[in-house]
Formats: structure tokens, sequence, C-alpha cells
């Protein structure tokens, strides 16, 4: 029997990276919808699985190398489609008979331009972070936005702070609706933490190893912090191009017997690691070539964990932890205060007892899965009634 849900389309340039979990779980948890992908190359189809059926790959370009060299390099802009490229999108849309085409990420939007300028179905465009602010104070990149802005019916951020800067960038207020990472706390496993009574206290950040995570910042604070507790420990989850110049600096602070570097981790993995850490540690900061954070999804999975996070007042984070409630909030890159903070929790079991409970509240409340795919399904709606209006007008 033939699903009667109607299709989103749902385009991804990449399906899906390593650390694009949220991405996944947002697409694959459609209820009032049923999902379809289109993109340019699957990847980790073993951890996200979809059935082929229902993933569209466009054919590259020949020429895509040099196109690649010529826009990015030369112009300074993401690569358009071409007209071949833009045909088979129109394909892959309506093969499924689509309803809605959600674009994930703003630099994508400007990819698909051609194909959103002569597409006569809704389009939805989601930002995340750096997509709003990498690259904005290039011309050509600000330009190709505001071409963006008016083919999309609703353009989504994923904080406040994110909102605020698409306002400033240009995004009529009329078109931007807030929706929030859908976190499955259900399936989080919720562990009330204590003071370990033995001062072992155990650290833990998770990320891709790159400058907006600030985990130099994290390293520098748990050097004083081992120096007060010499059996503590920390534990750096994830991938990227800082991994060894990160693992450098833990030598030069005498932390290499200390810091346990473990790469990228399956959820299992990470849920194991998280369950025995005392803090999160998420020191984001924005990098020199601008990029900053959305919400960080693994923050919102260890504060569902119970773990209270160490972070930085950055981007959105302050609309996930509430400081000294959830959490610590401390300026961007100072490692001084992050230890400052650090320490009058870790100096009274009480309050540290209270934070956890409230960083697991803190995410039911804001971020939960089954509210957020909801809110993100009347999206979907509002955007068909408004191309609907567009085309009577």
């Amino acid at each position: 029997m033939k699903d009667p849900r109607p299709v989103i389309a749902c385009y991804c340039s990449t399906f899906l990276a390593r650390d694009m979990q949220h991405i996944y779980r947002q697409v694959v948890g459609l209820n009032s919808f049923k999902p379809s992908v289109i993109t340019r190359r699957r990847s980790n189809a073993d951890l996200f699985p979809l059935h082929d059926k229902w993933v569209t790959v466009i054919r590259k370009s020949r020429l895509r190398a040099f196109r690649r060299f010529y826009f990015q390099k030369v112009r300074k802009e993401p690569v358009p489609l071409t007209d071949r490229e833009t045909r088979d999108l129109f394909y892959a849309f309506q093969k499924h008979e689509s309803r809605v085409l959600h674009v994930y990420f703003g630099n994508t939007a400007i990819e698909l331009l051609p194909f959103l300028k002569a597409t006569p179905w809704p389009v939805v465009v989601s930002f995340h972070g750096a997509d709003a602010g990498v690259d904005t104070d290039n011309p050509v990149y600000r330009e190709r936005l505001l071409e963006v802005f008016p083919t999309a019916d609703l353009v989504l951020g994923r904080s406040e702070s994110l909102l605020k800067k698409l306002r400033d960038l240009g995004c009529p207020e009329e078109k931007l609706r807030l929706h929030r990472t859908a976190i499955p706390v259900e399936e989080i496993t919720f562990t009330q933490r204590q003071a370990p009574s033995d001062g072992v206290w155990r650290f833990f950040q998770a990320c891709r190893l790159i400058d907006k995570k600030g985990i130099p910042t994290t390293l520098r604070a748990f050097k004083t912090i081992a120096e007060k507790f010499p059996r503590s420990s920390l534990t750096i989850a994830g991938d990227g191009p800082m991994d060894g110049e990160l693992r450098s600096l833990a030598g030069e602070l005498g932390l290499a017997e200390k810091v346990t570097f473990r790469g990228f981790l399956p959820f299992e993995d990470w849920s194991a690691e998280a369950a025995d850490t005392h803090f999160f540690l998420h020191p984001s900061q924005t990098s020199k070539d601008g990029n900053v954070e959305g919400v960080p999804n693994a923050m919102l999975e260890a504060m569902a964990s119970g773990l209270p996070v160490g972070a930085t007042v950055h981007s959105g984070i302050p609309e996930a932890v509430d400081d000294g409630v959830s959490g610590i909030l401390v300026p961007e890159r100072d490692h001084e205060a992050l230890v400052r903070r650090l320490l009058e929790v870790m100096g009274h079991p009480d309050k540290y007892r209270q934070m956890s409970a409230a960083a697991r509240e803190a995410v039911v409340e804001r971020f939960d899965h089954a509210r957020q795919i909801e809110a993100l399904e009347g999206h979907y709606d509002e955007a068909i009634q408004r191309r609907g209006q567009r085309g009577r007008s």
C-alpha cells in the first residue's frame, strides 16, 4: 500500500558526514511527511541508513574540478549547479512527487540558486551557524545570500542568535523561523551525577577538532585543575585538522599522561564515555574566519545525560545553558574564568548535583525531539501555504 504522506525532498551536499547525526535524526524523524534525500555524494550509509529508493545522487559535472577552482578560488563563492545538474535536480524532486524542498545549510542554497530561482515548489532553507558567519565579509557571498532569501518561502535558524545574524544579512523578518535542534531525550540515559569523594574528576569534550570549538581553552583550563586534583583526567573525542596541534599542546602543558584523544566515537561509545564523566566542556569561540556555532549538538546530548556544562557566552549557547543553573558560562578564550567557575562548583557537592538534574531538564524543555519535529512539520505546512499565496498574487 502506498504511503499517503506527502514527501519532503531534503537536499544535503553530502549525506552525511559522521558528525551530522542531528541532520539524520531530523530527516528520518518526520511523522506527517515522508523524507527523500537529494545529494551530490552519499557517505557513511552504515551510520545513516536510508533505502536507496529514497536517496538520489546528482551526477557530477565532468568539469567539476575546474569549476570548483574557478568559483571557489577565483570568484570566492560556492560552485553553482550546471544546467544538467539543475535538470537532474528537477527530476529527482518530481520522481517522488515531493511537496517541499528543504535545503540544509545556506551556502548549499547558494549552489542551488539556478534551481531555486526556477522552481514553482515551496522552499525551506535552514541555517546552522558557519553558513551565516564564514565568508559573510565577502561581498560576493553576501550578494548571493541576498539572492537566496527571496527564493525561500521560509528561512530556519537554530538559535535566536543565528536569526539575528540572518536579519543583519538582509533576510526579511517575515520569513524567519526559530527551529531548534531535535534531541531524542528518550534515547539518552540520564545519570544523576555526584561529586567524586576521592577527587577523581573526569572531564570530556566531544567535537570536530577545529578552531571554533575552543579546545586550547579546555586544555589550558584542565592544566590548572590537574594541578589541584592530580588524579583527574580529560578525554577529547573527535577528529579534524587540529588533531596534531592539540596533541602537541597537551604535551607542552605537561598533560600527555592525563589527556586521552579518542578520535571519532559512534554514539554508543560516546554515551559510555559520557556516563563515566563529571563535566562536559565546550568553550566555543568565534574562529578567525568568522565561523560560529549554532547550538552544539554534542553539548545538548551531554546535558541530556545529566552532565553539567562548562561553556562560553557564544552564539546560541546561552539559549541552552542557564549560567549557574545547568552549567557555567564564561567569556570566549578565558581559561582562567573557566577554571575559577569550575572549581566553585566542584567545591559544592549539592550545587553540582542540582546542576546535573537541571542540565537534563533544560534539554527536555527546549530541545525535545518530538516537539521540534512537530514544529518542523508545521514550518513545511506553512511553506506550502505561503507558496500557494505567492502563486495567486
